[in-house]
């Protein structure tokens, strides 16, 4: 897809959201009625095109260094009058846009979610930790998001202060929300749940979960082989129903289960009478057991034909799962997700959908790019943060297509495949207001 019609697409999402704007003010019928200088759109259109500069830098590059431009203060007050699902609505609908425009009958989405620092603020409940140990109180969002792993963008995300954090809910939200005909969703351990396979498994969709090789999990309820490696198809029908005949069927491991009254479970009613009949939820899938090295093995769930996706083959999927992991390190160290130009929650969640936008926009973009095949030791790739910047330029007109695109072009970097490093998790930081970039 050409930049200018990327282009093209997102201005007219945001035009369209901004022709609706009544419904996303915070005081319908009142906010943006009068003739003013930073409309419902000018508000959008700059929050996207941000950087980690601050704001009064950001408004002077949005503004082409106007003397005329608004000032700080007055940018603040509009962009408070606007709710965030108006920069979802902008997100959901250029995803969706992207999505028809890409010729892929089944997708590949990866789940997962991460922790975003923000701003200290103790009255928000829902966010906020009193620290211990010497260590400061701080406030933790979660992001839970859905992403294409073919085609490197976000297909939905869901915000959820830290305390309040479900991802099994906000996958089910996602899956069911989705307008996605055919999909795969890939997930690690955390995603483990009979309720997020049966949301799957409704929906049409095919999963494909890690699963924990204890006793408490999935598999530990299971008979299964005492191989290294297997290949089991399992055919399980679930139930509340807890009588002296349902109890008997229990003792056949791998086609009866229990769902308790505590264990969420859409597709059984929570309560049964004695007089009511025993209800069933039949769900099917294997549990596959494979090698990953020498001495360790990796057991996943998933409903995909055995026939056509093999053991191995299962293994090459899960692995792809990594995608989701870089792409919330370019989202939060390229984009700027960590880099907030307000306290309020409700302006820190505008922002995220924000970075969410110009993500998809920049990897759309520069996955497009024609990189030159040359005669060298590694595959080369165009170099994303510098791909970034130019799709942010091109984004606010201070490009034009053809230099964007030789710009990437020439700024590449290797693939070195399957290289390894130690993981290290570092204490989250809140990047404060004073010391921005110029």
């Amino acid at each position: 897809m050409k930049p200018k019609h990327l282009k093209k697409l997102l201005l007219s999402e945001i035009k369209a959201v901004s022709e609706k704007s009544n419904e996303y003010c915070v005081s319908s019928g009142k906010d943006f009625t009068r003739k003013r200088k930073i409309t419902f759109e000018t508000v959008i259109k700059t929050l996207i095109g941000m950087e980690s500069k601050s704001l009064t830098n950001e408004l002077i590059t949005a503004f082409d260094m106007n003397s005329e431009m608004p000032s700080t203060s007055a940018f603040v007050q509009q962009r408070y009058k606007i709710k965030p699902e108006a920069f979802k609505a902008v997100f959901d609908g250029f995803s969706l846009q992207l999505i028809n425009n890409t010729k892929t009958d089944f997708r590949i989405l990866a789940v997962d979610g991460s922790d975003v620092q923000i701003a200290t603020n103790p009255d928000d409940q829902t966010s906020y930790h009193q620290g211990t140990n010497g260590q400061k109180p701080y406030n933790l969002l979660h992001l839970n998001a859905l992403y294409d792993l073919k085609n490197h963008i976000y297909t939905d995300a869901i915000i959820q202060g830290k305390l309040n954090t479900n991802e099994h809910s906000a996958l089910q939200e996602m899956v069911d929300n989705s307008k996605n005909p055919k999909a795969l969703v890939i997930a690690d351990r955390g995603y483990e749940s009979f309720n997020n396979m049966a949301h799957i498994q409704e929906k049409g969709w095919f999963f494909l979960i890690r699963v924990k090789d204890g006793i408490n999990g999935i598999k530990g309820g299971l008979d299964l082989p005492e191989t290294d490696s297997f290949d089991v198809d399992i055919s399980l029908m679930l139930t509340r129903k807890k009588t002296n005949t349902v109890k008997k069927l229990f003792k056949d491991k791998n086609h009866y289960r229990s769902i308790s009254s505590t264990q969420p479970f859409d597709y059984l009613p929570l309560k049964n009478k004695k007089s009511d009949p025993v209800i069933f939820y039949e769900l099917k899938f294997r549990i596959v057991r494979f090698p990953i090295s020498d001495d360790s093995y990796e057991t996943i769930i998933t409903n995909l034909d055995s026939k056509r996706y093999t053991p191995s083959e299962l293994k090459k999927l899960y692995a792809a799962r990594w995608g989701i992991e870089t792409s919330f390190r370019d989202l939060k160290y390229t984009i700027g997700l960590l880099d907030f130009h307000s306290k309020k929650a409700m302006c820190i969640h505008q922002e995220i959908y924000a970075r969410l936008i110009m993500y998809n926009f920049a990897e759309m973009i520069t996955s497009h790019v024609v990189i030159e095949k040359k005669q060298r030791k590694y595959t080369y790739k165009a170099n994303f943060s510098v791909a970034a910047h130019m799709c942010r330029l091109f984004y606010q007109g201070k490009t034009t297509s053809p230099n964007l695109e030789t710009i990437i072009a020439r700024n590449i970097i290797p693939i070195r495949p399957d290289r390894h490093r130690e993981r290290k998790l570092t204490v989250k930081v809140f990047h404060g207001f004073l010391y921005r970039v110029a």
